[in-house]
């Protein structure tokens, strides 16, 4: 089953979705962080959730909404609004559902925003899946993501709905933010044992070279997609990740 709930702290609400089993059996917790203009009720997080739960009745998966982003309130996106998201939906799960067995599987400016949160607080997780991470999240915001016209509306101090098929409000300070962040220059060797990345050979957003060299820069355990593209959308392979992703977590 599953339900919605929010989280009310700190001048904060973070919007959030829990899929678990039976509420009164749940001792780990898989938290999930979807990628730039998705949102928590995304079909991939609600595949892995299915799949963890078919198998493992004591774990539950939650997903929220980054700041301006699904049902969020927010109308601009900070990086710092995600990380203190981030930090509070961990809190929730230590003293609200009363666990400490942490896991993490996150998906392209998701993975950013977990690998940045580790590096400025400690690693929370045991296990991390990154899935498509957006190692070069300033680059790929500027080339492939954002148009000249959303560039000359932040120059003027505006703020510019950017994204695919939602939108999501982008100004200077949260660029000026990501670029001053760059994750392939923070050193995570510490953590190669819980990590892994799984990233398409044929992405169209974010570099497989780029996600390949991170992953071997950090020896972390790398798996590359045939033919996949940022989203995995091949249903086979996507299969194959979830699979592989829950082997990974050790959810025995």
């Amino acid at each position: 089953m599953d339900k919605y709930f929010d989280i009310n702290e700190r001048g904060h609400s973070v919007r959030c979705k829990e899929f678990f089993n039976n509420a009164r059996d749940i001792n780990r917790v898989i938290v999930c962080g979807h990628g730039f203009a998705g949102h928590k009720d995304n079909k991939s997080t609600e595949r892995f959730a299915e799949a963890v739960l078919s198998k493992y009745k004591d774990v539950a998966v939650i997903s929220f909404d980054w700041p301006a982003h699904g049902k969020d309130v927010k109308k601009k996106l900070l990086l710092s609004d995600c990380d203190t998201y981030l930090d509070i939906v961990i809190e929730y799960v230590r003293t609200q559902i009363g666990t400490s067995d942490i896991k993490g599987y996150a998906n392209s400016f998701g993975a950013y925003v977990f690998m940045k949160y580790i590096y400025e607080h400690g690693n929370p997780f045991s296990k991390l899946v990154l899935r498509s991470p957006a190692v070069n999240i300033y680059e790929s915001m500027m080339s492939n993501i954002m148009k000249k016209q959303d560039l000359e509306i932040i120059d003027k101090g505006k703020i510019a709905e950017v994204g695919f098929d939602r939108k999501i409000g982008v100004g200077r300070e949260f660029l000026d933010e990501i670029g001053s962040f760059d994750i392939r220059e923070k050193e995570f060797i510490n953590e190669f044992e819980k990590i892994i990345v799984f990233h398409g050979n044929a992405d169209e957003i974010i570099p497989f070279e780029q996600a390949k060299k991170f992953a071997d820069d950090n020896l972390f355990e790398f798996v590359a997609i045939d033919n996949g593209d940022h989203r995995i959308q091949n249903y086979a392979a996507m299969g194959n990740v979830i699979k592989k992703a829950i082997e990974f977590m050790e959810l025995k």
